[in-house]
């Protein structure tokens, strides 16, 4: 069927709407992607397009696609698998904007090469860290870069700076002092004379309704995300005022781990292996001094911290703040997958889990590929693939231009015909705002049997014989 610009939707801006958020919200709303944050019809064509790029590359790895209503659908559905013999698998599940791409057994690598692979297919550039694919943007969010990688500050991993102070050394017992008034780090770091980094500090969250006590360096922020991924939970937030006085009899600003007995209790990795610091002692406007992971109360240890700019990554590469847009992220699953093994005993299998975020690869697009008339798509992902634009209202220029749409769709190509009754200007300008590859103008020189084949990315034209036209523009397409 062909595509009529006056059939369809397309309600194109010639000035920057004002609720823009950044300059990739700002070209997709000009050129009748979105209105808000909602998808128009250019724009549900383009999604469907990285959508089904991302289902190529992941079919050509092996992968298989499913619809389940919840990843606990997908773990449901992993728990037949028995045998060591039926993996490695990889599951797909589209979801509105997001694709999740479960692996199990021995085939995260394959899952993340096909996600390149359909990444690149979009002509979107990207650094490909080792948990997240991120689109480096001076409009996206904070991320962390560190040489070839970056990450966001929730997931990044890095080295802490070393404490500002030693920790006193000694076998010292826990002490309870007498803090009036002293909430925050800030205050008791001040109160007690001792750095930030020489106190715990102790953050109260839910996870999947149970609570967990996590624990910090005092100088270090709490990562959310890190804390959901080690708990394998599905909903976390933060506990409130009245649970907290519930299960450990104080309020927020005097909670620590000593004497907690009715809840999991999570320590970063950068408090291993220290000793004698300052916690709450779980009693208003008092706390302990010489407290010590592992001899006076015993945390699992994970990386729950958000890195920072001027740390280090794990290979020593300085980390240095910069703004990105996250394309895709990866994870290992602490729970792992029982099947039996070549002797017969239950074996575990690791979990890898893929997230694909389909929005967020057009809005990269967007912000690389404009220039100053508007968007600029790569053919793969652009809602059609040819416009077609009659220049006058008169018989022979509608019939060539609708025989010529005919046979481009016949050809397999998305050809859209700009059928209005509008000055050329206002077509040419429109067809600039919404990206489409090529636009073939359709004027007086049909007499002579020519028209007029512009490249929009290369802003070059070239007159092509209307009979050459579809075999011109299948090898600029193929």
């Amino acid at each position: 069927m062909i595509g009529r610009w006056s059939r369809l939707f397309l309600p194109t801006l010639r000035d920057d709407p004002a609720e823009a958020k950044n300059a990739a919200h700002r070209l997709l709303m000009r050129a009748a992607y979105m209105r808000r944050q909602d998808y128009l019809y250019l724009g549900r064509r383009a999604l469907r397009k990285i959508a089904a790029i991302l289902g190529q590359e992941l079919d050509a790895a092996g992968a298989q696609e499913m619809l389940w209503s919840s990843p606990a659908g997908a773990w449901a559905i992993a728990a037949e698998i028995r045998s060591y013999k039926q993996l490695p698998q990889i599951w797909y599940h589209l979801d509105g904007c997001t694709l999740d791409c479960w692996s199990f057994g021995d085939a995260d690598a394959s899952c993340r090469g096909a996600v390149m692979r359909a990444v690149n297919r979009c002509q979107v550039d990207f650094i490909a860290g080792p948990s997240e694919f991120i689109a480096l943007s001076e409009h996206g969010e904070p991320v962390l870069r560190g040489g070839q990688e970056a990450a966001s500050l929730e997931t990044a991993v890095s080295l802490p700076r070393p404490p500002a102070a030693a920790d006193p050394e000694g076998d010292l017992a826990p002490e309870e002092f007498h803090t009036p008034g002293q909430k925050t780090i800030a205050d008791l770091s001040a109160f007690t004379g001792l750095p930030e980094s020489s106190q715990m500090k102790s953050i109260v969250m839910v996870a999947d309704g149970k609570p967990v006590l996590a624990l910090l360096r005092g100088d270090h922020q709490l990562s959310e995300t890190k804390l959901c991924e080690e708990l394998n939970a599905a909903e976390l937030r933060p506990a409130s005022a009245a649970e907290i006085r519930q299960w450990f009899g104080a309020d927020a600003g005097s909670l620590g781990p000593v004497g907690v007995t009715n809840l999991a209790v999570l320590a970063d990795e950068a408090l291993r292996g220290r000793r004698n610091m300052i916690c709450g002692a779980n009693r208003n406007d008092y706390h302990l001094r010489h407290v010590t992971p592992g001899e006076d109360f015993f945390p699992a240890f994970a990386d729950l911290r958000m890195a920072a700019e001027g740390e280090t990554a794990l290979d020593g590469t300085p980390l240095v703040l910069a703004r990105g847009i996250k394309l895709a992220r990866f994870r290992a699953l602490r729970k792992q997958l029982l099947v039996a093994g070549e002797s017969g005993a239950q074996t575990p299998a690791g979990v890898f889990i893929g997230r694909v975020f389909l929005d967020q690869i057009l809005n990269a697009a967007a912000e690389q590929r404009h220039d100053a008339d508007g968007l600029a798509f790569a053919p793969s992902i652009a809602p059609f693939a040819v416009l077609i634009t009659p220049v006058a209202n008169d018989e022979a220029q509608r019939d060539a231009a609708r025989t010529l749409c005919e046979s481009l769709c016949a050809a397999g190509f998305d050809a859209l015909l700009d059928d209005r009754d509008e000055r050329p200007g206002v077509k040419f300008k429109d067809g600039d705002l919404t990206g489409i590859p090529y636009r073939v103008t359709i004027g007086k020189k049909l007499a002579q049997g020519i028209v007029e084949i512009r490249d929009r990315r290369a802003r070059t034209s070239e007159d092509v014989a209307l009979a050459e036209a579809v075999p011109f523009l299948q090898g600029k397409l193929k």
